[in-house]
Order: structure tokens, then C-alpha cells, then sequence
């Protein structure tokens, strides 16, 4: 016994053995962290809850979401920089905007005055203008596109030049200024003689207008047009004035001068126009004075301008005998230096007629003289015909003037009559002034 007590302490059990193994391979367990630490706390409701900010736990991934978060803040700070100026800006913008527009309806929005050359689609044409080249350009949907015709004038943008309208009235504002709208006072009763002046422009000029039948009977062309050619003062103009008032035709009066234009092709354009509207309008009578403006003898030209002119004057050329028909536009031309005009424009086909307007003669002056005296208070002493029978050349503007110096004589002494006397002074004067007489000595 005493021996095997010692054996039997040493000696495993098979218990034991078992309990060895059980704790070799059981593993270490962490314990369960506790529910809740301290009191337990309410569930918030409202407001507080909603800006109450969300625990944020660090994970795995914890670096990217950090740089994802710190993007968003930058970005809300940027977004409540650009409200905050939008705010404080937008007051200031519409101030601006409101004066912008004030200033706009003032001064209107500017438009260029051009011609359609050609229409490309419904939408493109090609359009040009007095002072630069052709542009193809858009039409805005807004413009009437039936009405749009080559040729025709239109609206553009100042700018891009776009077709953003079109001109109704698509005549020239230069040619409706030319249209004579009421007729003139003088008649032929107040031309005083020019009896066969009278008579050569009724026959080239009125009666193929107002009796054109009388010409086909007969088997004839009525006279294109005349031109009045003599001295100045000799009554040309005033004899086109008594045609405009006794024919009830259209009367365009145009001076030579007025077809000069600026630009290059704008002269010849005016003349296109000038006797289109006449042949719309016809009958019609187109006076041109003073057509050696633009009607000289063609040289060779050394500058654009003269150049110009001469295309100006082919125009005319073409419109009076070219291939169009005129059928009831006629021509009245009145000019005082007829040897300076190109021999192509006063061949017949073109000017039919020529009518000399001569210095008026003894029976011519005593009409002329009758005419402006009649409604003149004249004195008992005035004697007429010592001026009608004066060998001074007198036109019948200068006894216009002579009868109107005398009665401004009278008016300046306070005297209702006009005397002898007054119309001597104002021959003398009128004589003086026309021969640009100066006195000897003068300015010695």
C-alpha cells in the first residue's frame, strides 16, 4: 500500500486524460459586450432628430469615404458662395436690363435697306446692299416668304444681315419724291407768246396721250419725247409746269443733277426705277431738267465719278429707245447748252422733237409785260412800251424781275402805285445785275 500510494499519484486516469483533451481544443471567447451602459435614453422625435447628425463608424473603407465627404462639403460650400452672389448680384442685372431696355426703345433697333438677289431655299438667299458685296444669308421664320420676289427691297439685320423683313412699298423713296402730287398754278394762259412752242409740245406731248386713236388712224408713232432748249429764262420750265397742270397724266419732275449718285451702279439703278414707276403709273409725263448734267458728250473719263456718270447717261440712253416699249411714258427734256449733249440722245427714236425757246420778241414782251402788270396798281404815268420797244435783249424772267423791283421800290417809299419812274430804276438794275456790271474805279 505504502508503495502504490506514490505509483498511484502519478498514474493518469483515463478521466483525466479526457479533460486534457477538452481544453486543448476549446478556444477562447470573447465576452459578449453588455446591452446598454447607463440609463437608457429616449427615442427623439421632431426637429432635434432631424439635425441631429449620424454616428459615423469607422470601417474598412473609412479613408475613401472621408475624401467622398470632403468633395460634398466643397462643393456645398461653392454652391452657397454662388447663391449668395447670385442674390446680392441679380438686383444690380435687372436695373441693367430694365435702362438697357428704355435705351432700346429710344433709339429702335437698326435695320440695313437692301435688295433680294436670289432666293436659295425657303430659308437662304442671297442679298447685297448700296455699300458692299452679296451675302448669303438666312430668313427669319417670322417673314413672309410669298411676298419675297428677286429684285424686291428688304429688311436686314445690322449685324448678321439676316432677312427679318420686307418693304411694302418697294418704291424708291428718291423716285416718290419726284412724283409731282398737286399740279402746278400756271397754266398757258400765263406763258406770254410762245404761241408754236405751245402748239409743237401739245402735239408731241398731250394729244397722243389724251387721242392716241388720232395717231393710228393716220399711221404714225407718236413722238417719244422733245426736249426744250434756249437761253435761260426763256420760259422752258414754266411751259412744263402749264403741260403738268392742263394733262391729267402722272408728272415725275426729276433734275439731271439728282441722277449723280454716290455709290457705283446707284445712278443707273435710279433711272430703272424712275421709269418703271412712270410705266406703272402711266400715262405719265417724266421731266428731266437740266439734263446736261448727266447727258454730255462721252470722253474718255479719268476718274470713277466721271465714269459714273457716263453709265448714267447709257441708262437713259437704253431706257428712252431700248427694247421695252414705253407705249405712255413721255419725255420732256429742258436744257440751256443743247451743243454739249451727246448726239446719241438727240437722234430721232429718242427726242423726236426739238423746241427752241428764243429770246422773246416786241409782241412777246408786250404779252409777257401784260401778264405780270395786270394785277400791279400802276400809276397814270407808267409807259410800257418804252421798255417793250428797248433794244435791250430781255427773257421773260427779266421782265419778271423788272415788274417785281418796281413794286419793291414803290413799298419802300410807302406808296400803293408804282410809277415811271420805279420801272426805270429797276431796268437799269436788273440790266446791271444780269450783265455782272461793276463800276469803273470801284476798288481802285
Amino acid at each position: 500500500m505504502g508503495q502504490g500510494t506514490p505509483g498511484g499519484l502519478n498514474r493518469q486516469q483515463p478521466g483525466d486524460r479526457k479533460n486534457d483533451g477538452d481544453k486543448k481544443e476549446k478556444k477562447f471567447e470573447p465576452a459578449a459586450p453588455p446591452a446598454r451602459v447607463g440609463r437608457k435614453q429616449r427615442k427623439q422625435k421632431g426637429s432635434e432628430a432631424a439635425a441631429r447628425l449620424p454616428t459615423v463608424t469607422p470601417l474598412t473603407k473609412c479613408k475613401f469615404r472621408l475624401l467622398k465627404l470632403e468633395r460634398i462639403k466643397d462643393y456645398l460650400l461653392m454652391e452657397e458662395e454662388f447663391v449668395a452672389n447670385q442674390e446680392r448680384l441679380k438686383p444690380q442685372e435687372e436695373k441693367t436690363e430694365e435702362d438697357r431696355s428704355k435705351v432700346d426703345d429710344l433709339r429702335g433697333s437698326p435695320m440695313s435697306v437692301g435688295n433680294l438677289e436670289e432666293l436659295i431655299d425657303e430659308n437662304h438667299a442671297i442679298v447685297s446692299s448700296s455699300v458692299g458685296p452679296e451675302y448669303y444669308v438666312g430668313i427669319l421664320s417670322f417673314v413672309d416668304k410669298d411676298q419675297l420676289e428677286p429684285g424686291c427691297a428688304i429688311l436686314m439685320h445690322n449685324k448678321v444681315l439676316s432677312v427679318v423683313g420686307l418693304l411694302q412699298d418697294d418704291v424708291d423713296p428718291m423716285v416718290s419724291v419726284m412724283k409731282v402730287e398737286k399740279a402746278p398754278l400756271e397754266s398757258y394762259a400765263d406763258i406770254g407768246g410762245l404761241d408754236a412752242q405751245i402748239q409743237e409740245i401739245k402735239e408731241a406731248v398731250e394729244l397722243p396721250l389724251t387721242h392716241p386713236e388720232l395717231y393710228e388712224d393716220i399711221g404714225i408713232k407718236p413722238p417719244k419725247g422733245v426736249i426744250l432748249y434756249g437761253e435761260p429764262g426763256t420760259g422752258k420750265t414754266l411751259l412744263a409746269k402749264a403741260v403738268a397742270n392742263s394733262t391729267s397724266a402722272t408728272f415725275l419732275r426729276v433734275v439731271g443733277s439728282e441722277l449723280i449718285q454716290k455709290y457705283l451702279g446707284d445712278g443707273p439703278k435710279l433711272v430703272r426705277e424712275l421709269f418703271r414707276v412712270a410705266d406703272d403709273l402711266s400715262p405719265s409725263i417724266v421731266f428731266i431738267d437740266e439734263i446736261d448734267a448727266v447727258g454730255t458728250k462721252r470722253y474718255d473719263a479719268h476718274s470713277g465719278g466721271e465714269r459714273e456718270i457716263q453709265r448714267t447717261m447709257l441708262e437713259l440712253l437704253n431706257q428712252l429707245d431700248g427694247f421695252d416699249s414705253r407705249g405712255d411714258v413721255k419725255v420732256i427734256l429742258a436744257t440751256n447748252k443743247i451743243e454739249s449733249l451727246d448726239p446719241a440722245l438727240l437722234r430721232p427714236g429718242r427726242i423726236d422733237r426739238k423746241i427752241e425757246f428764243p429770246l422773246p420778241d416786241i409782241k412777246t414782251r408786250r404779252r409777257i409785260f401784260q401778264i405780270h402788270t395786270a394785277r400791279m396798281t400802276l400809276a397814270d404815268d407808267v409807259n410800257l412800251e418804252e421798255f417793250v420797244m428797248t433794244k435791250d435783249e430781255f427773257s421773260g424772267a427779266d421782265i419778271k424781275a423788272i415788274c417785281t423791283e418796281a413794286g419793291l421800290l414803290a413799298l419802300r417809299e410807302r406808296r400803293m402805285k408804282v410809277t415811271h419812274p420805279d420801272f426805270k430804276k429797276a431796268k437799269d438794275k436788273v440790266m446791271f445785275k444780269k450783265k455782272e456790271g461793276v463800276p469803273e474805279g470801284l476798288y481802285m
